[in-house]
Order: structure tokens, then sequence, then C-alpha cells
């Protein structure tokens, strides 16, 4: 696996693979990956003839409250899983290469309706930040597909919108979100969970299981199921941003004919951050 840092050698070696007609498939993270990557990685060497990850923690997607320098930087055993996942390229730019105009940077894009609601409203400016960085790097790298994980749901929805909206010539797939055996989903943020608080992080799946049986069941009262599952959270001690049923296709309020839902929760347990998604079908 090579390891470049400019966006010049990228290209460089971007191009010779577009010369030789191989299919690019491409994943953004910002490292401190885990198996949840390697699932990413996967999808994208099954689409791809080659893979390329990225690994920068964008300055842009942290709010004020929010400590950009506390974020984990793994580099040495994010290359070792890369690795072992037969990626076969890391790009890992410095901030100064990503924004050599420094942290003022003019050009923001903002997705209308998605970037502003459930963890838009808790996190301001976040979705500007990923929308922006996500477009930059497929202007650098120019990839075939890109493959992002459906635990980050509204995130996926922000970048398939921002793709399609500026004509960006990039397939977007969503991975299943990849799960410990009680049903956590696996996130950078887990590494911050006390023995405690790890063995209550389980309930944020089943509380979302739940609200799914329940609708699968036949209940149709959104506002009172979202209420149940909130309140699963908080009598374990969980501070719960929201708990919402929404339309799986553009996350705008479900209605009694609604046929493809997501539940979405964001909560704090301890110094994490958890947000974890269930779709649901009903015919």
């Amino acid at each position: 696996m090579l390891t470049l840092t400019t966006i010049a050698a990228v290209r460089a070696r971007v191009r010779e693979w577009r010369d030789a007609r191989l299919r690019i498939a491409f994943v953004p993270t910002m490292g401190n990956l885990h198996a949840g990557h390697t699932s990413l990685l996967a999808a994208a060497r099954y689409r791809g003839d080659r893979v390329i990850a990225s690994i920068f923690v964008n300055p842009l997607q942290f709010g004020p409250s929010e400590d950009y320098t506390a974020y984990p930087r793994t580099l040495l055993e994010d290359q070792q899983l890369l690795q072992e996942a037969r990626c076969d390229l890391l790009f890992a730019p410095s901030v100064s290469d990503m924004y050599p105009s420094g942290g003022d940077q003019r050009t923001v894009i903002m997705v209308r309706g998605l970037s502003d609601i459930l963890c838009g409203q808790f996190r301001p400016g976040h979705f500007d930040g990923v929308a922006t960085v996500v477009a930059k790097l497929f202007g650098i790298i120019a990839p075939d597909v890109a493959v992002f994980g459906e635990k980050d749901y509204q995130q996926l929805l922000v970048v398939r919108d921002m793709t399609l909206d500026l004509a960006l010539p990039v397939e977007i797939v969503g991975a299943p979100t990849v799960r410990a055996a009680d049903g956590v989903a696996l996130s950078s943020r887990n590494r911050y969970l006390s023995a405690d608080e790890r063995a209550r992080a389980p309930l944020i799946y089943q509380s979302l299981s739940q609200v799914v049986r329940s609708m699968h069941d036949g209940s149709r009262d959104y506002g009172k199921l979202a209420h149940a599952g909130r309140q699963m959270l908080e009598s374990a001690g969980m501070s719960v941003d929201y708990f919402a049923i929404r339309n799986a296709a553009d996350l705008s309020e479900a209605s009694a004919d609604s046929t493809e839902l997501v539940v979405m929760t964001a909560v704090h347990l301890g110094r994490a951050r958890l947000i974890d998604n269930l779709r649901s079908h009903r015919s």
C-alpha cells in the first residue's frame, strides 16, 4: 500500500490508473479505524479495481465546543488495518495542504434542508464541513465510487444530495452498520466509554429495535413511539439529543402514508456522543 501526503502525488497516481482504465473506489475517513471501516473497504474492493482511503481529521466539521485536537490520531495502527484490508493507496494530507488559505475557507458547501436538522441542529456547521471536505476529496481523487457507512445515516444523505446537486460523477454507496455481538454500533467514539457506560450502550440498539418492532406490529403514532424510545434511554442515564422517526429518503417528518422509514437517535453517554439508526419498511 502506498501512503501519499500531497494532492499532486495522489493525482499523478490516479492519472496512471485512469490511463490503465482501472475503476477507482474511495473510502474517506478521519482515521482511528476499526472493523466498521474494514467493511467499507471490503465494499470498495468489490466495486473497484483500485481502492483509495483517506485519513484526514477535518477541522471544518468541528464546532467551537468540540475538541478538534483531542480527536484520536492513530496513523500507524490505521496503516496496518488498511494494509490488511488490501487498500492500494492511503491519502493522508496535512491541514495546510487541504486548506491552504487557513481555517477561513471562503467556499463552504451547505445542503439545505438536511444540514441543519437532527445532528445538524446540535452540531451547527458540522455537515457544511463534511460536504465541503468530501467535495474537495472528490475533486482531488476523482473516484468512480465512494463508500460511506449507514451508521452515519444523515451524513450519507448529505453526501448523496451534494453529489447529485453538483453533478459530480461519483456513485455513492451506503454500507450496512457493523455491530458488536450485543448490538452496539462500532464507532471510534466507543473508546471513550468506561466499563459501566459500555455495559449500558446496548440499550441504544435495543430502543431502536423496540420502536421498529412496534411499527411492524402496526403502531403509527410516531410521536408516542419516539417518546418511548427517548424515555428508555434517559432512564438509563443517557442525555438524548433526539430520538426521531423520519422518512428514509430525505429525513422529512414521517406521516401515516410513509413506507420507508428510519428510526434515529443521538445520545451522550459519558464523554461519548453516540449515534445509531435502524431502517424500517412497511407496506
